[in-house]
């Protein structure tokens, strides 16, 4: 991957756009569900291929975190969060399970 400035987050998403990651997940209960295809996977499915955080310029609560994941069955896409005291607490139950994480 060429190096890119790696400080907003439309960019970041763009170039994992590029890398294949094209659908959009997000968390339902004990799930990780694609918006693309309805797919739902367990944290045991899932590879955090990998993710980035983001840091607002003025206030703390603008924090932001990035995955990129693949699931079982080959899809990838990202997924977004808050981070901090702004994460979601679903969400950050969710990927606190998953164990197969890559930076």
């Amino acid at each position: 991957m060429e190096k890119v400035n790696m400080d907003s987050l439309v960019t970041i998403l763009a170039e994992v756009e590029k890398m294949g990651f094209r659908s959009q997940f997000e968390i339902n209960g004990r799930n990780l569900v694609s918006l693309k295809t309805g797919s739902h996977f367990v944290p045991e499915e899932i590879t955090i291929v990998h993710f980035y955080r983001f840091e607002g310029e003025s206030n703390p609560d603008d924090s932001a975190i990035m995955y990129a994941i693949e699931t079982c069955d080959q899809e990838k896409g990202t997924l977004v969060d808050g981070y901090g005291t702004a994460a979601d607490p679903e969400t950050a139950a969710f990927m606190l399970k998953v164990k197969d994480v890559h930076k």
